[in-house]
């Protein structure tokens, strides 16, 4: 699989069926991730690699009830940084450009290796950052649910989810996103 491919293949299903994650597979993730550009080098992301049942279970403790089909997932990456951690030139804090370009990279790592890396915002980042031991100055970012795409409809799901399951998400048309000067 190529970029692009990965790219195109890349989706944030909620129907997940439980696939085993080795440490291999966490190391794979992470060095792909790693290899990520960043101001001066800096490498300012940071990554939590959730995937014992029991941690799993207090971290779904932060989802609201929308997010309920993430509890189907065999894993939780979180994702945080501090702004410290990289460059702060005039107003200009990188550390949350370069968190999301090595998170990109880590999705589509997961993409190539058929799994599902879904990031979402909905969930509760005091009780989340407690469950998986971050300090008050860490920025959680996002969580990436992760797992394997089920051909069976997610009983979880929303209406408006089950919509989204069935056909990607309309694309901005390239004028509203892009200028060409």
């Amino acid at each position: 699989m190529d970029v692009s491919e990965a790219i195109q293949k890349r989706r944030a299903y909620r129907s997940l069926d439980h696939v085993e994650i080795s440490g291999d597979v966490i190391r794979d993730l992470a060095y792909h991730a790693s290899l990520a550009p960043s101001c001066y080098n800096n490498q300012p992301w940071r990554f939590v690699f959730v995937r014992s049942r029991e941690k799993l279970n207090e971290v779904f403790e932060a989802l609201p009830e929308g997010n309920a089909w993430a509890t189907r997932g065999s894993m939780i990456v979180a994702v945080y940084s501090r702004k410290d951690l990289d460059c702060v030139i005039d107003d200009r804090e990188y550390y949350l450009f370069d968190t999301g370009m090595a998170t990109a990279f880590l999705i589509l790592r997961a993409t190539e290796l058929g799994l599902v890396a879904h990031p979402i915002a909905g969930y509760s980042s005091d009780v989340a950052k407690r469950v998986i031991g971050l300090s008050e100055e860490d920025n959680l970012i996002s969580l990436i649910i992760i797992g394997r795409h089920s051909e069976e409809m997610n009983e979880l799901l929303t209406d408006w989810q089950r919509e989204q399951e069935i056909r990607r998400p309309e694309r901005l048309h390239f004028d509203e996103y892009c200028k060409i000067l």
